[in-house]
């Protein structure tokens, strides 16, 4: 399963294809998954309607803790494996290199920055950013930030291009916002 996952260029079909086979316990609809990884203990995690998770998030289920604590010979109690479920609501972006542990919900509307380690909930309608990640606005501030900052840029994305004129727009205004005065 895993080796045909390393195939498919297309997130939103690796997505589908994870749903199809049941990876996790529950997979919403446009739904991308841009790793090509499956998480251990996978049915532990439940994830919503329109999610979006960058490359390189991680799941994380479990930990192995208790091999290092049985190691030491020292206490008289078996250590057992932790593991714990994770859930990811409705309206989701998971940038980048984000951890999210077990033991975690993350609310509906919601965007975590890229980098972000997610060890406690978050709430809905939530901006979180940070090692580990804490709240640092709202959805709808993000929301309203975005629509005064579009600019049209034109993406050949069977390419991964994005034309010249707009390569030459971003380099520009990229620039005029970084001049030392």
């Amino acid at each position: 399963m895993t080796l045909r996952l390393l195939f498919i260029k297309s997130p939103m079909k690796r997505a589908r294809l994870m749903k199809k086979w049941g990876v996790f316990r529950e997979c919403g609809d446009r739904v991308m998954i841009t790793s090509r990884k499956i998480p251990l203990y996978s049915r532990l995690i439940s994830i919503g309607e329109n999610v979006w998770l960058a490359s390189n998030v991680q799941f994380i289920t479990h930990d192995v803790s208790h091999f290092m604590l049985n190691g030491m010979k020292i206490y008289d109690k078996k250590f057992k494996e932790k593991v714990g479920c994770i859930s990811v609501g409705n309206n989701v972006f998971v940038g980048a290199n984000t951890q999210i542990l077990y033991d975690v919900k993350i609310g509906n509307n919601v965007i975590i920055a890229a980098g972000s380690i997610v060890n406690k909930d978050i709430e809905d309608n939530s901006v979180v950013a940070g090692v580990p990640a804490k709240k640092i606005g709202k959805f709808e501030d993000f929301v309203e930030k975005r629509k005064n900052n579009n600019i049209d840029v034109r993406v050949d994305n069977k390419k991964s291009k994005i034309d010249r004129v707009s390569e030459d727009i971003l380099w520009g205004n990229f620039q005029k916002q970084r001049r030392f005065r």
